[in-house]
C-alpha cells in the first residue's frame, strides 16, 4: 500500500466519481482506476459499488475511508512537525479533548504550562465519537484529555487530574435554581435536554428509572454548546458534569440521592517514546492544583 493510493481513495470517496477523483489527484483516470483496483486486490474486497451516477462506497470502503483519513491526518502532522523542526519553530503538540470536558478548568493550566515550556505550541482537537485514548498510540495525538476509560492499557501513561459530580443544569432564573439541592421527582415537571455524547447516559437513565422518575427528552444534541445554550435560555434542564457548565446564565445544583462522578485524566504514550515536552506537561497537569 502506498500513500498515493490513500490519497486517491480519499478523493474517490469524496467525489464517488473516478474522473473527478483523478482530477483532484492530478493523475489520469486510468492511473487512478488501476491504483484503486490494486488496493481492492490487496485488501481482499470491493471498496466502491460502480453504478454510474449512483456509485457508492461498500461497507469495507466506508471503514477504509475512516482509517485512511486518520492516516492522512497523521502524515500531515508528521510533515508539519518536521517542517517546524527544520525552520526552528515551536514544536506543535496535538492534544485531543473529549467534547464533554469543558474548557473552564484548563485555561489557567495551559497558560502556566506554556510559560513553563515556552518551546511548544499546543493544538487542541475535539475527539470524535469513535476516538479514545488509543489515538495516542496511533500517533494522531500526543495526549488525550478525557474521562478515565474502564479498560486500562499498559502502553498508556494515565495521570488523574480531578473528579467531578454529575449535577442538574438549569437557568439561573429557573424554579429549581432557588434551592441548594433538587429532588429527583421534581425533574419530571420540566423539559429534559439529552446530551448525546455523555459517557454516562445509560447510568443516568437507569438511576432515575429505578426511582420511577421518567424524564422525557424534548431536545437532543451531540453539541455541548447547543445543549447548554438551550438550557440557559429556557425552562429546560439537563444533567452534566459540574465543571463542564460554561454557558452564561447556566447554573448547577446537586440532585438529592443522585451520586455519580467521573475522573478526568490526561493520557500519553508510556515510557520514553513520548516527546519530553508532552511528558513534562502531563506531569505538570498531575501536580496542578485543580480548583
Amino acid at each position: 500500500m502506498e500513500l498515493n493510493q490513500v490519497r486517491y481513495f480519499i478523493n474517490l470517496a469524496e467525489t464517488l466519481n473516478f474522473t473527478a477523483a483523478a482530477r483532484l489527484s492530478s493523475v489520469s483516470q486510468p492511473s487512478l482506476t488501476r491504483a484503486i483496483h490494486r488496493l481492492e486486490e490487496e485488501l481482499g474486497g470491493k471498496l466502491i459499488h460502480r453504478d454510474g451516477k449512483n456509485s457508492r462506497l461498500t461497507g469495507l470502503g466506508q471503514d477504509v475511508e475512516a482509517e485512511f483519513r486518520r492516516m492522512a491526518a497523521a502524515v500531515r502532522s508528521v510533515r508539519d512537525h518536521s517542517e517546524n523542526w527544520a525552520m526552528g519553530r515551536h514544536r506543535v503538540l496535538d492534544v485531543g479533548v473529549a467534547p464533554t470536558v469543558g474548557p473552564k478548568e484548563f485555561s489557567a493550566f495551559f497558560e502556566s504550562a506554556l510559560a513553563e515550556v515556552p518551546s511548544v505550541e499546543i493544538k487542541l482537537h475535539s475527539l470524535q465519537s469513535n476516538e479514545d485514548a488509543s489515538e495516542v498510540l496511533s500517533g494522531k495525538y500526543h495526549a488525550c484529555i478525557l474521562p478515565r476509560e474502564t479498560r486500562p492499557d499498559l502502553k498508556l501513561s494515565v495521570h488523574p487530574l480531578f473528579r467531578e459530580r454529575f449535577v442538574l443544569g438549569c437557568s439561573a432564573t429557573h424554579p429549581l435554581a432557588a434551592g441548594d439541592i433538587v429532588r429527583g421527582e421534581d425533574l419530571v415537571r420540566f423539559p429534559f435536554v439529552d446530551r448525546l455524547k455523555c459517557e454516562f447516559r445509560d447510568e443516568i437513565r437507569d438511576h432515575f428509572a429505578r426511582r420511577d422518575v421518567l424524564v422525557q427528552p424534548r431536545f437532543r444534541s451531540d453539541r455541548e454548546d447547543w445543549v447548554q445554550r438551550v438550557v440557559a435560555d429556557s425552562d429546560a434542564i439537563c444533567i452534566l458534569p459540574e465543571r463542564s457548565a460554561t454557558a452564561h446564565g447556566l447554573v448547577t445544583r446537586p440532585i438529592d440521592g443522585f451520586v455519580l462522578e467521573r475522573e478526568v485524566v490526561i493520557a500519553t504514550v508510556s515510557g520514553s517514546t513520548a516527546p519530553v515536552e508532552i511528558r513534562k506537561i502531563a506531569q505538570m497537569a498531575a501536580r496542578y492544583a485543580w480548583n
